[in-house]
């Protein structure tokens, strides 16, 4: 069985027999039941926007061969009234703006006109047609040159939909792939010495105007990205314009994989036994009233099981972008969302006003604003699929996000600790002054990001970390004496070592006893024996509580 990881195109992964989860009851849907001009789907990357798109263009291109044997056996072939009316009836523009992203504009502006030329490439024939005007083949012989003017690449799509239209005589169907790759990337690189997101956003706007408002050459548009931009911005009247988000419930069930779609393949395959790790890990999104998977990291899962049928889940899907929406929220000074970070990292949820209209302009303004980013790109997801209204209860979906929180947000605030209070921790150990050494210790717990429900072995990570992050070596439950030690410090060159026994405390009123049980330990279990030679050797029992600590040290 082939597991078509990595193809997003619709004829190949038919042609070569692959493996395809059916949802061409889309066409249907879009063309029967609504009357859209204008169409815009928003989802997070990788769940199947291009494949869908790339299955419409097959299904209605005048421009392919008969595409009866592609759709052969699919769920829209049931409709065959609506098959004679609108398979390969009708032009089709199928336009992606996937890969403009640049540093600079003029970057960005040239690998716009690369991907004008090439769409005009594939019209060639619109060049020899006699139902052309003449003024309209130059300009499309200067975009293929890419020599064309602004303003004619503004209006480009307007130009190769009028030569289409005149040629085979009929309104085109315009597909917009990924529509919002050279604004997202201009926004994030909005700053002041590298400020083109202006510029990006009126020639985008410029070429939307033109192909999509009060154009007589178009039959209908759809349009796909990862965030909805409010329409003020750059769909300014546009007639007739719908668009669907990972909060409405029209199509939900069209992009990802839907549990009973996830279990058919795992039948299929032959995996069902590997139903609940592939739940727990790429499971867990709510689109619309839809639970559904992602399926990048479904069918990559897959595939790797029919390598080898001991294959471990992994994260694939962080390794498709950058985790920089992430970064950009945790590095708000005036936005103090770390104890929502926490609470989501520990498998808690969290009640947000949500907008699905945004401006990349504008997407850093408000922490409701970046809260909606991380809904709409997939880092979490509403928790209740029949939840209505702008506030809702989100979640981190599943284990492979969790795993990407943890990465990033965890990483950053360990990096970003205040350096002169690691310092400050370190010397009060040193020096025996366990009263500095609590308070140190409770402040940097206070600027870090728990989770793991405070398990004991977060603590003893936390305080590895805060140590080894000085430069000194750190051995973790040595084997000394008649036992192991949590943490064990030497620095040899002075001849003075640390011992650490970390306890976590059930209640805040257990923490003195626990601490000194730790200090007990210590001589039960005899850890000083293990350090022949040295002239110095702090011990210390410490007990946690959540973000308090208590230091206690061990007086000989």
């Amino acid at each position: 069985m082939k597991i078509p990881v990595g193809k997003e195109y619709f004829d190949e992964i038919r042609r070569e027999h692959a493996y395809y989860v059916d949802k061409t009851e889309l066409l249907y849907q879009l063309v029967e039941e609504t009357t859209n001009e204008v169409t815009l789907f928003t989802r997070p990357r990788r769940f199947g926007k291009t494949l869908m798109m790339s299955m419409m263009d097959n299904f209605f291109s005048i421009q392919k061969d008969d595409s009866h044997d592609l759709f052969e056996g699919l769920d829209i072939m049931e409709h065959k009234d609506f098959c004679d009316e609108w398979m390969n009836q009708y032009p089709v523009l199928f336009v992606t703006l996937k890969g403009v992203e640049a540093l600079s504009f003029e970057e960005a502006y040239g690998m716009l006109q690369g991907k004008l030329a090439d769409l005009c490439k594939k019209q060639m024939c619109l060049l020899g047609s006699e139902r052309v005007n003449l003024a309209d083949k130059n300009i499309f012989q200067s975009l293929v040159d890419q020599e064309a003017s602004m303003v004619n690449v503004k209006g480009s799509l307007k130009t190769i939909m009028r030569m289409m239209a005149a040629h085979y005589g009929k309104p085109v169907i315009l597909l917009i792939d990924e529509y919002d790759v050279p604004l997202a990337k201009a926004s994030e690189l909005n700053t002041e010495r590298n400020r083109y997101y202006q510029k990006m956003l009126d020639l985008i706007r410029g070429m939307f105007d033109a192909a999509l408002k009060i154009n007589e050459y178009l039959k209908f548009a759809v349009i796909t990205g990862c965030l909805r931009i409010a329409k003020e911005s750059i769909f300014t009247g546009t007639n007739n314009f719908m668009s669907y988000s990972v909060l409405d419930e029209d199509f939900s069930e069209f992009f990802g994989f839907t549990r009973d779609e996830v279990d058919k393949l795992l039948t299929d395959t032959g995996f069902m036994d590997k139903r609940e790790v592939i739940r727990d890990w790429y499971d867990g999104y709510v689109f619309g009233n839809t639970p559904v998977y992602c399926p990048w990291d479904v069918v990559s899962y897959v595939q790797s099981l029919l390598k080898r049928k001991t294959a471990k889940p992994k994260n694939y899907w962080k390794n498709t972008s950058s985790n920089g929406i992430l970064l950009t929220f945790v590095k708000r000074m005036d936005f103090d969302v770390s104890d929502k970070f926490e609470t989501l990292l520990n498998g808690g949820t969290i009640l947000q006003t949500i907008s699905d209209e945004l401006t990349y302009d504008t997407l850093h303004e408000s922490e409701e604003n970046l809260w909606s980013v991380l809904l709409m790109t997939g880092y979490i997801t509403k928790v209740d699929p029949d939840a209505e209204g702008d506030t809702v209860e989100l979640a981190i979906p599943n284990v492979e996000i969790s795993n990407i929180f943890e990465e990033t947000v965890v990483r950053f605030f360990k990096d970003t600790l205040d350096r002169s209070k690691q310092t400050e921790l370190m010397e009060a150990l040193w020096n025996g002054d366990e009263e500095t050494a609590s308070k140190r210790m409770t402040d940097l717990l206070f600027d870090t990001i728990s989770f793991h429900d405070y398990h004991e072995n977060y603590y003893h990570a936390f305080l590895t970390g805060i140590i080894s992050g000085l430069g000194y070596a750190v051995k973790s439950n040595q084997e000394n004496g008649l036992g192991r030690s949590d943490i064990d410090v030497r620095e040899k060159r002075r001849k003075r070592g640390l011992i650490l026994e970390a306890k976590k405390s059930k209640k805040e009123k257990d923490m003195q006893k626990d601490a000194l049980d730790g200090k007990q330990q210590i001589v039960d279990k005899q850890y000083l024996r293990g350090f022949p030679g040295f002239e110095s050797v702090m011990c210390y029992g410490i007990s946690f509580f959540e973000k308090k600590a208590l230091v206690k040290k061990l007086s000989f």
